[in-house]
């Protein structure tokens, strides 16, 4: 059986929703960050998440340098942000929207996501194109009553809040 094609793979994989997130490192001083839909948890004992990086994505260095990494999941109010942290903006242009913060690694947090992972990278994996960041959960922040931004067949809907 032969591989799907590359246009096939992005078209099926575009009707797998996903949460849309700021994934941040660096300091509040020197802050990189990048859009990414590509997060999972991978396990509970301990709280571990991975996030998928392009290798070609000038943000990808400073995961490699310095070890901390935070997992901002956005609310549906913050589409414009998503594509603000997508755009070829400088750093400096990307962060100077939202409200940052700090909590035990150091990587900027956005105040106004719905929940925030801060975390420690423990191992980074090489797959094809994409550089998979494993990272053991810190420090964790939720808002109650956020509404959800998911990114379904390449574009943004919101998710009510429904208090389970």
């Amino acid at each position: 059986m032969l591989a799907p094609e590359t246009s096939a793979y992005r078209e099926a994989m575009a009707r797998l929703g996903a949460a849309v997130n700021i994934v941040t490192t660096g300091t509040l001083d020197n802050p990189v960050g990048f859009t990414a839909s590509a997060v999972c948890s991978v396990t509970d004992t301990p709280p571990t998440l991975l996030v998928c990086l392009n290798r070609n994505s000038r943000a990808r260095s400073a995961f490699y340098e310095g070890g901390a990494m935070c997992v901002n999941v956005l609310t549906s109010s913050q589409q414009d942000l998503s594509n603000h942290f997508a755009s070829p903006n400088t750093m400096a242009e990307r962060f100077a929207a939202g409200h940052w913060q700090t909590l035990a690694t150091g990587a900027p947090v956005l105040h106004e996501a719905a929940a925030t992972f801060d975390c420690e990278i423990s191992q980074i994996v090489e797959v094809g194109t994409h550089s998979v960041l494993f990272g053991v959960v810190q420090g964790i922040l939720c808002h109650a009553g956020a509404e959800g931004l998911v990114y379904f067949n390449r574009r943004y809907h919101s998710l009510p809040y429904q208090q389970g």
